[in-house]
């Protein structure tokens, strides 16, 4: 439907516009009214909406397309310049000298803090020690996260502050691994994401002192991830993990003007999580349901991750006998624990990187839809990382969204020689990020970042989508799951405007919806593939109002490795 015209708020003319919507696929201008898509024609229909007060856009021809929608961005944990930045140190020399370089610049600092550790960084497929570290911290307490931030890696002096040893291992903020000849702790701490990332683990680490848990911290780490989201066109941000307690970020960004995206926070189920807690999840959803900032989502977890070896494997990792890793819940367990969860009418997002994680995911949405009866719950799988052929089609069966971050597939993250393909072994590479494959069996792709653990500009993900090649350039690695530029953007805004309820508000360039739309500097559906990357937002509207013009940047150190 079209309304009558009359002088719109805003238009934009002399555009490619791309709407995503079938119903009209294209058009050269668009007019805003009250926040909202009035009309899409012409441009020699444009003059019936221009009037004095109508601010124009004149797109030069460029293309426009919905705002992008990231259905998996932790914007709430950023990049923390206060941090050493570890991204692209692939060696422990490396390592070491990004940490004496801070430590000159710091040499009053009570912590040494980093992220973005690469595991691939420690020479022989091991995980790192205190005696990788010691040497250039000496008795100052160092502290340093994983690219993926599922684990961490301290010192001797850290140990000691934070209280680990071979009789306290079992930690609020993770598992503190052991030397399995002394017992005693190795420095290499793992399950942070699952319990680092928790209320109480979170309160833990800010009881103890580290800086990177205070408020202040978490704060700046937000706005700075906001101001990149809403520079690369993403103009809904999903932030898939938070605790009641995280909230109140939020609502300060956006009492103070910083919350220019639209923001979807799920809240952290971690195991343990009381009927009580759900009340509390429930009130917050009831409290937080306005367009800009809604509360809802449940996170839950079904494994970890596969470079540590941590995901749930259905056949042992590569040059091992027995190890498979291992599932947070037993399956009976995880099943009845869905099933009362699709009960209350939560929707559940379940991280499960590995293909017996994911089917064990599955299978619980199975089991929910036979106890409860079908419902449109829209539950997700996040990362769909090792998906075994055999479960492809289960995801639109089972009315699953497959929520994927493109470039976790690329070939110098996970590819030949990297921890990811080497731990599943080449028979198994088939199986990796199988985006066509899922796409041609009828499930929704949701696509995302997973910023900080790869970069947040959209334009890397569907570049890596559509060539599974390196960001330089160089050997495609599975090009059998390419999609196609179309498919891509697609999963950037409608396919995640769908995953999160949200197709009838967001997602396409349609009369009704919100006028949230991104001008970019090249036309991606008609460039060359290795364009792509290079593609900026010019301008951004959300709401119909301008959020952000002129030549976005990469305002973040990108991190390149995924998981």
């Amino acid at each position: 439907m079209t309304l009558a015209a009359r002088p719109a708020d805003l238009l934009v003319r002399n555009a490619r516009i791309h709407t995503v919507d079938p119903a009209l696929p294209e058009a050269q201008a668009l007019a805003v009214s009250g926040g909202r898509i009035a009309w899409l024609g012409s441009d020699e229909n444009a003059a019936a909406w221009t009037g004095p007060h109508t601010q124009v856009i004149d797109a030069a021809g460029k293309l426009v397309l919905p705002g992008f929608i990231d259905a998996h961005n932790h914007v709430r944990l950023g990049s923390d310049d206060a941090c050493v930045q570890l991204a692209g140190a692939d060696t422990l020399d490396e390592v070491h000298a990004r940490v004496r370089a801070w430590r000159t610049a710091h040499p009053d600092a009570p912590w040494i803090e980093a992220e973005a550790f690469d595991y691939s960084a420690i020479p022989g497929g091991r995980m790192p020690t205190v005696a990788d570290l010691d040497p250039v911290t000496g008795d100052v307490p160092a502290f340093v996260l994983s690219y993926d931030v599922h684990t961490a890696w301290v010192n001797t002096a850290a140990l000691q502050r934070l209280g680990i040893d071979r009789d306290h291992t079992h930690l609020p903020f993770g598992e503190a691994v052991t030397d399995p000849a002394t017992g005693e702790p190795t420095g290499f701490i793992k399950d942070f994401a699952v319990k680092g990332l928790s209320r109480d683990g979170h309160r833990a680490l800010r009881e103890l002192g580290l800086p990177w848990a205070s408020a202040d911290r978490q704060y700046g780490r937000l706005t700075a991830s906001l101001d990149d989201a809403i520079a690369f066109g993403i103009t809904t941000v999903v932030e898939p993990q938070n605790s009641l307690d995280d909230l109140a970020l939020f609502d300060r960004a956006r009492s103070e003007g910083r919350l220019r995206s639209r923001i979807v926070a799920a809240l952290f189920h971690p195991r343990g999580t009381t009927d009580a807690d759900l009340d509390d999840f429930a009130a917050a959803a009831r409290r937080y349901a306005d367009d800009r900032l809604r509360v809802g989502p449940l996170k839950l977890y079904i494994d970890d991750v596969v470079e540590p070896r941590t995901a749930a494997l259905l056949e042992p990792y590569a040059g091992c006998r027995h190890h498979r890793g291992d599932t947070f819940y037993p399956p009976e367990e995880f099943a009845a624990l869905l099933a009362k969860l699709d009960a209350r009418g939560f929707q559940c997002f379940v991280h499960a990187t590995g293909d017996r994680g994911i089917r064990t995911v599955l299978d619980a949405v199975e089991h929910a839809r036979t106890v409860n009866g079908p419902r449109d719950a829209r539950h997700q799988v996040v990362h769909v990382e090792c998906l075994d052929p055999e479960d492809t089609p289960r995801f639109a069966d089972l009315g699953v969204v497959a929520c994927m971050q493109p470039r976790h597939a690329a070939p110098e993250v996970a590819g030949p020689g990297k921890d990811w393909a080497e731990n599943v072994g080449a028979g198994r590479w088939h199986k990796a990020w199988p985006l066509r494959s899922l796409h041609t069996a009828g499930a929704v792709l949701a696509l995302s970042s997973d910023w900080n653990v790869a970069e947040m500009d959209p334009m890397v993900g569907i570049y890596t989508a559509v060539t599974r090649r390196p960001l330089g350039g160089g050997e495609p690695w599975m090009p059998q799951e390419t999609i196609s530029v179309e498919t891509a953007v697609h999963g950037y805004t409608m396919g995640s405007a769908y995953a999160n309820f949200l197709e009838h508000d967001r997602g396409s360039l349609t009369v009704g919806k919100a006028a949230d739309f991104v001008v970019l500097s090249r036309d991606i559906l008609r460039s060359a593939p290795e364009d792509i990357p290079g593609t900026v937002a010019e301008t951004v509207v959300v709401g119909g109002r301008v959020e952000y013009g002129g030549r976005a940047t990469p305002l973040s150190v990108p991190c390149p490795a995924a998981g």
